[in-house]
């Protein structure tokens, strides 16, 4: 199995990732890290890398935005081309559980044993195991040295599972992309991110309803947890309005639904975003996109 992380600075929570990898129970096989618009990270990638093969690609701003669903792409595409049939995407922000890797590969295996048999499930599957959020570390201390598990809190608005559980997931706008997992085959069945996407918000979403229109399946996987490192945020995300603006219309014209509407009001109440007559989003005082 070969975990894909894309990175645009956040060195130190790419270390502390790398750490994390360190301690898994099955470690990877390989990493392929994507690096942004970021010459400093393949030093780090390998510094501080286990005992594993290690990849590092990169790839240029787009229009001057960091092409998010393009570096998930371009990552798979690497592990698959050096032999992966699995693969994890963590998000660069998350330090893995020690059983996450080992749990993953577990849960895919069996899939892929149950589909041999009469009346299984066709289609993709892709594993999404959860990710709880972490505090700031208190001051002068490092996430390394704290009991992970008992700081994190989870998401709320996806469910908490035994270690050992596995639950189908009824809505695929749930699905997100800080840390999954897939064989290369169900990942091609879907193709990948949506390269059109540039920037922030939106591609995850799209890939969730791509995965249901491939009559393909969601898992909620327990076992398999990541810890999200804190770090400074705005919501709504307006340093993002161009993006989520950009990439809301885009959504919005293929699936006819409107993803991140919370943000689009709250960008729309600020008067950075407001809706034309015929309904599109656009950024206040540009032209429609």
């Amino acid at each position: 199995m070969t975990v894909v992380t894309i990175v645009h600075g956040r060195h130190t929570h790419l270390e502390r990732q790398l750490w994390g990898l360190r301690h898994q129970t099955r470690p990877p096989d390989a990493h392929v890290v994507v690096a942004m618009d970021d010459p400093a990270v393949e030093a780090l990638a390998r510094s501080h890398a286990g005992p594993w093969d290690v990849d590092v690609a990169s790839l240029p701003r787009r229009e001057g935005r960091l092409p998010l669903a393009a570096a998930r792409n371009l990552g798979v595409a690497v592990a698959a081309g050096a032999g992966a049939e699995q693969v994890v995407l963590l998000d660069v922000d998350c330090i893995p559980s020690p059983g996450l890797v080992e749990r993953y590969a577990a849960v895919l295996d069996d899939a892929g044993r149950q589909a041999l048999g009469p009346g299984s499930p066709g289609g993709p599957l892709v594993l999404s195991g959860e990710v709880a959020y972490l505090p700031p570390a208190p001051a002068g201390r490092d996430y390394r040295d704290l009991d992970l598990p008992a700081l994190a809190a989870p998401h709320p608005a996806r469910p908490v599972l035994g270690a050992d559980e596995v639950r189908p997931a009824d809505d695929l706008r749930l699905f997100w992309s800080l840390s999954f997992a897939l064989t290369v085959g169900s990942w091609e069945t879907v193709g990948g991110f949506d390269e059109a996407y540039v920037g922030y918000g939106g591609e995850d979403t799209d890939f969730g309803q791509r995965l249901g229109a491939s009559g393909g399946r969601l898992l909620w996987v327990g076992g398999a947890a990541a810890h999200h490192q804190h770090h400074p945020t705005a919501s709504p995300p307006v340093q993002h309005v161009h993006d989520v603006v950009a990439n809301a219309n885009r959504f919005a014209r293929r699936w006819g639904w409107w993803p991140m509407e919370g943000w689009l009001d709250a960008f729309a109440a600020q008067g950075l975003a407001r809706r034309t007559p015929d309904g599109t989003w656009h950024v206040a005082g540009e032209a429609p996109v």
